[in-house]
C-alpha cells in the first residue's frame, strides 16, 4: 500500500532538528500555517534564539504567504531529540552540512520516530541516497529542500531512491496549504533544480565580467530588465523559437569546447517534430488556443 498521511495528522505537530538559520525559517512557515512545532538542537542558547525569530516573523510570514488560519502554532523546544520527535508526522532535518553528521542523525531518527513519521533532509549538498545506510526504513526518506521561505517559498522534493512515492504524492498535497510551492525532482540531482539553473547563470555572469564584456553593473541591469516582467525560460524560448533557439545553441557549440550535446539533443527533439513554440502553435507548451 502506497503511504497516506496519518488520519490525525493535523493534530500532530512537525519536528525540526537543528535550531540554525533555515531551522528557523521552516518552523516559522509551520507556525505559521497553524501547525505546532518542536524544535531540537543541542544547544540551548541557539533554541531559545529560535523561539524569539519564530515569534517576531510569524506575522510577517502569514502575511507574505497569505496564509489564513483560525490560530498559529505553538512553539515548544527540547534538548532531547526524543522528545522532539515523539508524535511528529514530519520531522525535517536542518542540521549542519556534513555528511557524517547527517548520516548518525537519520539512523538516529529512523530509530526514535514514530513508524509512519516523514523523514525529510533540507540538504542544498548531499542526496538523501548518501544518508540511509544506516536507517532500517528508507522508505519514508526524502529531500524536502527549502529555499529561504517566506519570499523565496519553493521547495524540492526528491527521493533517496527508496522513497515510497506516496509521500512525495502527499507532499506536493500538503505543502501548499503552507503557502509553499513544492516541485518533484524526478530524479536524483546534484544541486536538484535551481541551484542547478543558478550555478549555470552565475558560471557565465562571471566569465561575461572577467573576460571584459561587461561591467557588474550592467550584467545586473540588463537581468533587472529580464526578469521584471517575469517571463519564464521555457516560455521565454518558445517565443523565440525553438529552431531559432537551436541554431544559436550550435554556434556556442562550435565555438566553446565542451559544452554538452543534450541540451541541443532535447531542441532537435522537439524542432524534428514541428513543435518550434509560438509560431506553430507548440513547443515546450500548447499555444494553440
Amino acid at each position: 500500500m502506497p503511504y497516506v498521511l496519518p488520519s490525525d495528522v493535523n493534530e500532530r505537530h512537525v519536528a525540526i532538528d537543528g535550531a540554525g538559520t533555515l531551522g528557523q525559517r521552516i518552523a516559522t512557515v509551520y507556525a505559521a500555517g497553524g501547525t505546532d512545532i518542536c524544535i531540537y538542537d543541542v544547544s540551548a542558547d541557539q533554541l531559545e534564539a529560535a523561539r524569539d525569530y519564530v515569534e517576531r516573523n510569524l506575522n510577517h510570514v502569514q502575511q507574505t504567504l497569505g496564509l489564513q488560519v483560525p490560530r498559529s502554532g505553538k512553539v515548544s523546544l527540547t534538548e532531547q531529540l526524543r522528545e522532539a520527535v515523539h508524535g511528529a508526522w514530519m520531522v525535517i532535518e536542518a542540521v549542519p552540512e556534513s555528511l557524517e553528521l547527517k548520516q548518525a542523525v537519520f539512523a538516529e531518527l529512523d530509530r526514535l520516530a514514530d513508524s509512519d513519521a516523514v523523514l525529510a533532509s533540507n540538504s542544498s549538498s548531499f542526496a538523501t541516497s548518501r544518508l540511509i545506510d544506516d536507517v532500517s526504513h528508507p522508505e519514508r526518506v526524502l529531500n524536502t529542500h527549502y529555499q529561504q521561505p517566506p519570499e523565496l517559498n519553493a521547495v524540492e522534493l526528491m527521493s533517496c531512491g527508496k522513497t515510497d512515492e506516496g509521500i512525495i504524492d502527499a507532499l506536493m498535497t500538503t505543502l501548499p496549504r503552507y503557502g509553499l510551492t513544492p516541485f518533484h525532482v524526478r530524479r536524483e540531482s546534484d544541486g536538484f533544480i535551481f541551484n542547478r539553473i543558478w550555478a549555470a547563470i552565475k558560471r557565465e555572469c562571471l566569465m561575461v565580467v572577467e573576460e571584459g564584456v561587461a561591467s557588474p553593473e550592467d550584467v545586473d541591469g540588463m537581468w533587472t530588465i529580464f526578469v521584471k516582467p517575469g517571463i519564464a525560460p521555457f516560455e521565454l524560448m518558445d517565443r523565440v523559437g525553438l529552431d531559432v533557439v537551436l541554431a544559436i545553441e550550435e554556434h556556442y557549440a562550435a565555438n566553446r569546447p565542451g559544452i554538452p550535446d543534450g541540451p541541443r539533443k532535447l531542441l532537435r527533439e522537439y524542432v524534428e517534430h514541428g513543435r518550434l513554440g509560438v509560431k506553430r502553435g507548440r513547443g515546450f507548451y500548447d499555444h494553440s488556443a
